[in-house]
């Protein structure tokens, strides 16, 4: 599919694209470039504590665990 880049460097996914990854106003994505073809790969970020399960209590071993993994995060940096 293409779309047009603006002079501020910004790109607009089409609609049934956002529809299909649940992107919506306000997300982030991450934006990686794939060196071997040249492509740039947008994808949704997902934070990581989003993916604690919230039908049950999160006990001290997973707040440990998850501020770990914050912690050595290198990526944001």
């Amino acid at each position: 599919m293409k779309v047009k880049v603006t002079r501020n460097f910004q790109v607009t996914i089409p609609s049934e694209i956002r529809e299909k990854l649940g992107i919506k106003e306000g997300d982030y994505v991450e934006v990686t470039l794939d060196e071997s073809n040249g492509a740039i790969i947008i994808k949704p970020y997902i934070r990581k504590w989003t993916t604690i399960r919230l039908n049950r209590k999160v006990d001290q071993e997973d707040i440990d665990k998850a501020v770990e993994e914050a912690l050595n995060d290198n990526s944001r940096y």
